[in-house]
């Protein structure tokens, strides 16, 4: 008699036998060198590389000192306390807060900026009974506070962005908010394009109408203090700002720590309190959460905590200095680069530059060219660059992006001779269009009920999926970003959502 196919799948078994560790840190390593770089400096997103020997190491040795600790409760583990008492205390003093000012430190940006949208939301409905509660946002704001907004049940109410400096217009901004706002939003800068947002006009707005106001300092709140004390010009951006009354800062940014690590800021105890989650009514012990997570290991709060305090004051202003040099450096050669635009007046560390085309038939000199730009980014990949691709939105162009550490000041000028090399290149190659025909089928199409099977098809056609190159994608990006520049917002959405989906497969053994 055979044995039944569910019991002989129990006895399957999901691991190995065991394997040396030698072995396994060799597949580990092995499997890295299909990754970008994340030191070295041709990188330029995701990563943030100080430049300097040992910070790696430093971080790595107090990571695995506090890898077992358990940061749910600080009464049992007293240690987590004071060390995220120590970098909230060191944040609020460089963020301008009040004595009274509290703060968090979370895993990331997107779980800072949760907690402020949830703190802002739960204070509307406490002090103001908004049951209905709406997000004033710009249209450069970071995705994550849509994120928040989807999870945490509010709406947001996008206000465009002026289209030339591409800063928020804080006037357009006061004229959104309503009853219902429970917090409006400003980035200091914003990451798709580094302009800092006319902060101060933002929270003044926000004060009249006794509303929340929360400032996305995740990219530059470690870098702006410091580049001002290294001699820049940067305008009051933070909690020194009477009508700002949270802030998010990452330290895995230009703090320098490892990933993720970042700092919640609120002007009081009061205004945190409304991010907590505490939960008696069940037969375990009493919970009380500060953040999203529960339990978590306090490996991360202590490698940031380790590196602020091996840098150190000096350590940042130098460290700020070379991010604004290597700016300084960059976009000097860009704007010498024929057709290469700069977006708006960025602030030392993030540069958006697109590419322009000359007259042609159907469109005036000075138009960007998308295709063009594109294919600069594959030609810089194929030399070892990654420039992130930025996709056009709501009249705001297509562009490159890219984010400057102190390990990039020597790598500028090879940088920019490949670039000249590589736009050269770009010019010689087919431009890039989208099927008519798929476009047309495009625009019929409802995202909520499509298939798995047409969004394989979609995919396929778009050159994504399996026979692809590394996880599922081709060796050249171009068409593929091209094809999602021109969908529709919604379906794009969905694509990029099953695509992710079939990245992330089950491996069995």
């Amino acid at each position: 008699m055979q044995s039944d196919p569910a019991a002989r799948a129990q006895e399957a078994p999901a691991l190995p036998t065991g394997r040396p560790a030698a072995d396994i840190l060799t597949e580990l390593t092995a499997l890295r060198t299909a990754d970008a770089p994340t030191r070295g400096g041709r990188t330029f997103a995701y990563v943030y590389d100080a430049g300097r020997a040992g910070l790696a190491e430093l971080a790595a040795d107090a990571y695995a000192a506090y890898a077992p600790v358990n940061g749910l409760d600080p009464t049992v583990f007293p240690s987590v306390a004071r060390l995220e008492n120590d970098l909230v205390g060191a944040a609020a003093a460089l963020l301008g807060a009040p004595p009274q000012a509290q703060g968090t430190f979370t895993s990331g940006g997107t779980e800072s900026i949760l907690l402020a949208v949830k703190a802002a939301r739960d204070h509307a409905r406490s002090t103001r009974g908004v049951t209905d509660p709406q997000l004033v946002l710009p249209s450069t704001a970071h995705a994550a506070f849509h994120k928040a907004a989807a999870y945490l049940g509010l709406e947001p109410v996008v206000v465009p962005v002026d289209p030339v400096t591409y800063k928020a217009n804080p006037t357009a901004m006061a004229a959104a908010i309503t009853p219902r706002t429970a917090l409006v939003v400003a980035s200091a800068p914003s990451y798709a394009h580094g302009v800092i947002d006319p902060v101060a006009r933002i929270a003044e707005a926000a004060a009249e109408h006794e509303v929340l106001c929360h400032v996305d300092a995740c990219v530059g709140g470690w870098l702006l203090p410091y580049l001002r004390r290294a001699g820049r010009t940067v305008e009051p951006f933070d909690l020194s700002l009477p009508g700002i009354t949270s802030l998010s800062v990452d330290l895995h940014k230009y703090g320098y720590a490892d990933k993720g690590a970042s700092v919640i800021l609120y002007r009081d105890a009061g205004l945190r309190r409304h991010q907590y989650f505490a939960h008696a009514a069940w037969p375990g012990y009493p919970v009380v959460n500060p953040t999203v997570q529960g339990t978590k290991s306090a490996g991360l709060l202590a490698q940031a905590w380790a590196v602020l305090q091996h840098i150190g004051e000096d350590g940042y202003t130098a460290l700020a200095h070379r991010v604004a040099t290597a700016s300084d450096h960059l976009l000097e050669g860009l704007r010498a680069t024929p057709d290469i635009h700069i977006l708006g007046e960025p602030v030392p560390s993030l540069v958006a530059f697109t590419v322009l085309t000359s007259a042609l038939p159907d469109r005036p000199a000075g138009t960007p060219d998308l295709s063009l730009l594109l294919h600069l980014a594959d030609e810089m990949r194929v030399r070892g660059w990654y420039l992130q691709p930025q996709l056009s939105f709501d009249g705001l162009p297509p562009n490159l992006h890219l984010t400057l550490t102190p390990a990039t000041v020597d790598r500028v000028d090879a940088l920019l001779t490949d670039l000249t090399a590589a736009l050269s290149s770009a010019r010689t190659l087919p431009p890039v269009t989208a099927d008519p025909a798929l476009m047309e089928l495009a625009a019929g199409l409802d995202p909520d009920t499509l298939t798995p099977e047409d969004v394989a098809g979609i995919l396929a056609f778009a050159g994504l999926g399996e026979g692809s190159g590394t996880a599922g994608l081709p060796e050249r990006m171009a068409p593929v970003l091209f094809l999602l520049d021109a969908l529709p917002g919604r379906l794009k959405e969905r694509l990029l959502t099953e695509f992710v989906g079939s990245v992330f497969q089950a491996r069995r053994p």
